[in-house]
């Protein structure tokens, strides 16, 4: 998608240095991708401690249910 951009030479020619980037695109394209990537890295670590996971007499009574079922229908 063509969009049009007032980029300070300055801030450009950063960008393309710091990511090795050969041309003006290349380096947005970049820049955008490493700013996406942080961000869901950053969501990630944030929503780490919302994860529920069973425990492990959850799974162990979860199995024991699993085999009770398997053996009463044979």
């Amino acid at each position: 998608m063509k969009t049009p951009l007032n980029v300070p030479d300055a801030a450009l020619t950063d960008a393309m240095r710091f990511t090795g980037a050969e041309t003006k695109r290349e380096a947005v394209v970049r820049v955008l991708e490493a700013c996406n990537r942080q961000q869901r890295v950053a969501d990630l670590i944030a929503n780490l401690g919302t994860l529920d996971f069973a425990t492990n007499d959850e799974i162990e009574a979860g199995d024991l249910d699993a085999i009770a079922l398997l053996a009463g229908g044979m």
